[in-house]
């Protein structure tokens, strides 16, 4: 589990690059790393990366709750959502759109991507 969240991570982060980059040719440059904090936290045009912010918490919670026990059904189910949401669909909405949108137009996204498939897989095996 830790390494699918060491994966989702990176693809968080470069999710955010990329989103960045689209925006500032857009409204301009972002000046500081405590102003693109903010607009990932209060900005519409990032608010589609929520989802993968959620899932990394909820991930951080089972693996730093003492009290919690950690199942491999619990688990399971953490990287079935995984799966599911690292699904980009053309024809989706919200999430997979966006997501599908920026596979197609930053590589490092599509590493990251092809970081985390590989990390399910492994977990899988």
């Amino acid at each position: 589990m830790l390494e699918v969240r060491q994966k989702l991570l990176s693809l968080y982060s470069a999710l955010i690059v990329a989103e960045q980059l689209t925006y500032e040719r857009i409204h301009g440059r972002v000046d500081s790393t405590d102003e693109l904090l903010r607009l990932v936290l209060n900005d519409p045009w990032f608010t589609w990366l929520c989802p993968v912010l959620d899932l990394l918490l909820r991930i951080d919670q089972l693996l730093g709750d003492d009290a919690f026990d950690i199942t491999h059904e619990n688990v399971e189910h953490l990287v079935a959502e995984v799966r599911t949401l690292t699904r980009p669909s053309i024809e989706g909405d919200g999430f997979e759109r966006a997501y599908y949108e920026a596979l197609h137009r930053a590589p490092d996204v599509v590493l990251a991507h092809f970081q985390v498939a590989r990390a399910l897989q492994a977990k899988a095996a």
